[in-house]
């Protein structure tokens, strides 16, 4: 039968039917997130800049914790490092408002404490560098409330909401799935096929339209 032969031949990424569409803020969410942060303090300079990195070079908040100042080559505006969770190299083009932010961050706020090459560090004394642990949740829920932007309990708040942003946004882009899978630093593109879920528009290209007589 048609339909079969073709139902043989898609490969469908290996996603968890219990898997839960990511969250995804819009655009104008976004806008007020970034709005709201304070950018005249030490503390939101760095949240900011954390954020960006986030929702635009999509990078896991474990990496952005474990950035050092070597990762950065800002003659070729490029940042490059071993990702925590998969032990892989990646690297890409900094952009002109993460790469601002970031330098805003290090001249203007992060504190001159010399101990460590950790770019994002603890404002309070000792000034060490981010525990593993602290995912930073209720820094992203602190700038929520200044926003005004509703909680609900089965949405998630935290930086990995911010990931998925960017990887819905280069979905929307009609990024190149291969593409995709190498910015988010994911280990193949079956994973970030979880993105897939976020655009209904998308999946509404992807039904087959019967051909004629099908049912004849």
């Amino acid at each position: 039968m048609v339909f079969a032969n073709l139902a043989s031949e898609i490969h469908m990424p290996a996603v968890s039917k219990k898997s839960k569409i990511p969250s995804v803020w819009t655009t104008e969410e976004l806008q007020e997130l970034l709005h709201a942060v304070d950018r005249s303090s030490p503390i939101g300079k760095r949240d900011y800049a954390m954020i960006l990195m986030a929702c635009i070079l999509g990078l896991r908040v474990s990496d952005i914790k474990n950035l050092r100042f070597g990762n950065f080559d800002w003659s070729n505006k490029k940042i490059s490092m071993i990702q925590h969770k998969t032990h892989k190299p990646l690297s890409l083009p900094i952009p002109d408002a993460v790469g601002w932010a970031v330098i805003d961050y290090i001249k203007n706020g992060r504190p001159k404490y010399y101990d460590t090459d950790v770019v994002f560090i603890k404002h309070m004394p000792p000034f060490d560098p981010l525990s593993d642990n602290d995912h930073l949740v209720n820094r992203i829920i602190c700038h929520m409330r200044k926003a005004g932007i509703r909680r609900d309990k089965d949405r998630h708040s935290g930086f990995h909401s911010l990931r998925h942003c960017a990887g819905s946004m280069l979905l929307e882009m009609e990024t190149p799935l291969p593409v995709i899978t190498s910015i988010m630093g994911h280990s193949d593109t079956d994973v970030t096929g979880i993105y897939l879920k976020t655009d209904l528009k998308k999946l509404s290209e992807c039904v087959l339209a019967p051909p004629v007589n099908a049912y004849g």
